[in-house]
């Protein structure tokens, strides 16, 4: 079986790396970054933190060097998921494309390119500490499911959760992962854009009572939004919360690390969702759109600042 990573960034390379590792498959990465896959060809991909291994794979920038794959895991931020896989549709003609990314709307945009299509969000979280080289700051779940456009079969969605859990990225296969990604999305526009606005990492900003009371109102807002979409929450963001503060390290949100980078941030795809879709449901979303209008103001100010 051959599986391609598109986006070895933090994420992806924690699946790449513990795919590669459990020798199921044949592992594939991609990314635009070459300084970083030409690191992972010559050394591995190496993990540090809550895993330490290293382990060796294929990657490369170019797409016309990918093999047919019966799997692609799309882990680019959600502003290159377009670009992304218009680049690599084509290992995928037989294949299942599943997203691990942030927000909502990313399958979407997978679906205009590939048959199949599975649903998925993720909790394990890192960074960058150099070329081939990927801190992992936080363990965590993975939720996967059909996306429902494409009638992906569960067989299909079955077989990626055990390949994924066999490697150490324990992986639950959904019928309707739409409650977990929901959850995932609310955790995340509430905690993402405080802590990318007061440069605090994520357990210090749990714990200041400022903006420990901004996330509890910021998830109440997104819940009312799923609630009014008929969509039933698989888990509590409340508890993301207090997990990712309670992991060692200072983690800071990868929407904090885009923004100290002066990187356009995935905001538009979080807050920004949830205020379309509240918007559409008649739901207000006050906070929800202050922040994402904050977030987009210092895009600006680095971009275009006349």
């Amino acid at each position: 079986m051959k599986i391609c990573i598109v986006g070895c960034g933090a994420v992806g390379s924690l699946f790449a790396a513990h795919l590669a590792k459990a020798g199921e498959a044949e592992v594939w990465a991609y990314d635009v970054w070459k300084d970083h896959t030409n690191a992972i060809r010559k050394n591995g991909l190496r993990l540090s933190g809550a895993a330490e291994f290293t382990a060796r794979l294929q990657a490369t920038s170019d797409p016309s060097e990918l093999p047919q794959c019966e799997y692609g895991i799309v882990a680019t931020k959600a502003i290159h998921t377009r670009s992304a896989i218009a680049q690599t549709a084509h290992a995928f003609a037989h294949g299942a494309v599943c997203s691990v990314q942030n927000g909502v709307g990313n399958e979407e945009i997978l679906a205009e390119h590939v048959k199949y299509v599975i649903r998925g969000t993720t909790f394990p979280a890192g960074h960058p500490i150099a070329l081939g080289h990927i801190g992992y700051d936080i363990k965590g779940d993975t939720w996967i499911g059909p996306f429902e456009p494409t009638q992906t079969p569960m067989e299909s969605v079955e077989k990626l959760a055990g390949l994924m859990t066999r490697s150490g990225m324990n992986t639950i296969a959904l019928h309707d992962a739409r409650g977990a990604q929901w959850t995932k999305l609310i955790f995340n526009a509430s905690t993402n854009p405080v802590g990318a606005l007061t440069l605090l990492h994520h357990g210090a900003a749990t714990r200041f009572k400022a903006t420990g009371g901004l996330f509890e109102d910021l998830i109440r807002e997104g819940e009312a939004v799923a609630s009014a979409l008929g969509i039933q929450l698989h888990g509590d963001a409340r508890q993301l919360v207090q997990k990712g503060a309670n992991a060692p390290g200072k983690h800071r949100a990868s929407m904090l690390q885009d923004v100290l980078a002066k990187r356009q941030t995935e905001v538009d795809f979080m807050n920004g969702a949830i205020v379309k879709w509240g918007e559409q449901t008649g739901v207000p979303t006050p906070l929800n759109r202050a922040l994402w209008e904050l977030i987009k103001g210092l895009e600006h100010a680095w971009t275009d600042p006349d």
